[in-house]
């Protein structure tokens, strides 16, 4: 599988006109990288209470439906990963206060990319159930979109047209 380009300049650079420049990558790679998707996406992405989760979860996923309905795989690829990410940052401050999951910053250049890049863990605590049930609300719209048929089949020919 190819990896996500994070050489390119995407704060200059439109993923609706050139979709043959985005590669999927591994889970969230990318996801506040690539627009014009990250400026139209990231204004719905809440994961504070389980309320919010559901209302962002829930128009997220509406644009991912309309992404497919557009043929638009970046973009309902992007939807999927801001639904990912809003399971795994709910999950990370479920499990650790304030979202802290690594002892000190990221490298300078490391920043954007995901990992923990050299970084120790730090020790999980006491889960805190808001976040659980947060958590839980986008795990379930991430699965929902992960096993859409139409999706399943665009990322194949993305994959299958441009690597």
């Amino acid at each position: 599988m190819p990896k996500f380009d994070y050489d390119l300049n995407y704060a200059d650079l439109d993923l609706r006109a050139h979709p043959e420049l985005y590669r999927v990558g591994r889970g969230e790679q990318g996801v506040l990288l690539v627009q014009p998707y990250k400026g139209e996406i990231l204004p719905h992405w809440r994961f504070a209470t389980p309320d919010a989760a559901r209302e962002s979860s829930e128009a997220i996923f509406s644009m991912f439906e309309d992404y497919l309905k557009d043929g638009d795989f970046v973009g309902a690829d992007m939807a999927r990963k801001f639904l990912q990410m809003g399971f795994t940052r709910a999950r990370r401050y479920a499990n650790h206060k304030g979202g802290k999951k690594y002892a000190g910053p990221v490298p300078e250049d490391k920043k954007g990319q995901s990992g923990a890049h050299g970084r120790a863990e730090l020790p999980r605590q006491p889960e805190n159930p808001v976040k659980a049930e947060s958590a839980r609300i986008f795990k379930a719209k991430w699965d929902e979109a992960e096993a859409n048929e139409d999706y399943a089949r665009m990322k194949k020919e993305h994959r299958a047209k441009y690597g």
